[in-house]
């Protein structure tokens, strides 16, 4: 069994795992770690676990030290640095006529990379930007293009609801949603309401997903035939949550309202997308 402890280098952000080494790290402690990017200044979040270490396949880094006092100190540097790096690479992009808006600017803890965080349309050939900035900071300098839900992540904000953003207060990672899902929730398929701010689905449809799959075990459909009390009938609208239905009967046409426990379904109906509908929503399911 190894001991490790979560560090993550974001507010809200992915949870990446290191070897204590020995220190005495406690949680919401900085410490110094080497990632992939460079080295690191990263917050502790989770501490004194044991896990199987032929869980991972590539060996656990260990941590350097504890943040000091000094390392507090590069950090804020390197915060003004990222600032000034923002305004310089707005100014580049303008001179250049390249269509692409600057997002985020951040700066490695022992400056060995600036990173750049735009969004664009399309492809963008920013070659000449890359020399620039190179030639300004004189360090790497990588450019990300990333999507519209990256960008509310990045820049946070209010929702429809009234509340922070789920993406910048409390998701470490993005989960799929898809126009199924509103489907199934019997929510209304206009964009404007199944839409967050970013202009794709909204990540909250995810989490009553479950209880929505495992209610529609049991409940009859729209479309689903029945056995009812008075005959034979239709399911013409049906409250999931409620487990009550409206039923057209085949011999009187009559409309009747029962729970799902007084009917028997005969042939159910299957929730689907039609052509029109995947084609007006599709793009509220792209990143």
């Amino acid at each position: 069994m190894l001991k490790i402890i979560g560090v993550r280098f974001k507010s809200i952000g992915k949870v990446y795992y290191f070897d204590p080494h020995g220190l005495d790290i406690k949680m919401n402690d900085k410490v110094i770690v080497e990632t992939a990017r460079g080295v690191e200044c990263g917050e502790v979040v989770l501490c004194g676990r044991e896990i199987d270490e032929t869980q991972f396949s590539n060996p656990i880094k260990q941590v350097i030290r504890i943040a000091t006092p000094e390392d507090f100190a590069v950090i804020e540097k390197n915060k003004a640095k990222e600032k000034d790096a923002f305004k310089i690479c707005e100014e580049k992009i303008k001179h250049h006529k390249l269509k692409m808006n600057l997002i985020d600017v951040e700066c490695t803890f022992d400056n060995s990379k600036l990173l750049f965080y735009f969004t664009a349309e399309g492809r963008i050939d920013f070659r000449e930007l890359v020399k620039d900035l190179a030639a300004v900071f004189r360090t790497r300098i990588e450019l990300r293009q990333i999507g519209v839900r990256d960008e509310a992540k990045m820049l946070g904000g209010l929702g429809i609801c009234g509340r922070q953003f789920c993406c910048s207060q409390f998701l470490g990672e993005f989960q799929p949603v898809s126009i199924k899902m509103a489907k199934e929730q019997s929510l209304s398929l206009n964009p404007t309401k199944i839409s967050g701010t970013c202009g794709r689905l909204m990540c909250c449809l995810k989490y009553e997903q479950e209880n929505y799959e495992e209610l529609l075990k049991t409940t009859p459909k729209v479309g689903a035939i029945v056995k009812t009390a008075d005959g034979r009938g239709v399911v013409e609208e049906a409250n999931i949550i409620t487990g009550k239905l409206r039923i057209k009967l085949d011999k009187t046409d009559a409309v009747v309202t029962l729970d799902k426990s007084e009917v028997e379904v005969l042939k159910d109906a299957v929730i689907k997308l039609n052509k029109n509908e995947i084609k007006a929503l599709k793009s509220l399911e792209d990143k």
